[in-house]
């Protein structure tokens, strides 16, 4: 399913997951009382490439099963920064290590949900929550599988 998501552009597999998947993460008191879904940026790049941010997707059917905003301006991804799929887990911590920025002032202080698809190594995820937390974010996460 994923594989389909991210390389065959099948993106409504990301918001049924996403949407599932939410209704499990509201039984979780864990997840309540979140101020918005932040998906992973993909760089403006990538994303022209693409065509879309498939943890965008997974982030829109969260968002429709726990009635939370999705927030895709706040994080935004400064360096277009090359693949992650071949990388040793060292190699993609100094990959992703100050690629993310924040755009306004918007999230300070919220209760964020970040959202990936996979997670391999949590580089990317830590490199996002960390730019998160320099905002007084208290940042949860939500990824759909982990290799």
């Amino acid at each position: 399913m994923l594989h389909n998501l991210k390389y065959k552009g099948i993106k409504e597999v990301g918001f049924i997951v996403g949407e599932l998947f939410g209704f499990e993460l509201n039984e979780s008191d864990y997840y309540k009382e979140i101020d918005f879904i932040i998906p992973v940026p993909l760089h403006k790049n990538k994303l022209k490439k693409r065509g879309y941010n498939q943890s965008e997707w997974i982030a829109k059917g969260l968002s429709k099963s726990m009635k939370v905003p999705v927030n895709k301006r706040s994080l935004y991804r400064k360096l277009d920064s090359e693949t992650q799929t071949k990388k040793s887990r060292y190699n993609r911590w100094e990959n992703v290590g100050e690629i993310f920025g924040v755009s306004d002032d918007s999230i300070n202080g919220k209760r964020v949900l970040l959202v990936d698809d996979v997670v391999t190594t949590g580089a990317t995820i830590e490199a996002c929550a960390q730019v998160l937390i320099k905002h007084n974010c208290k940042v949860l996460v939500a990824t759909i599988a982990y290799a």
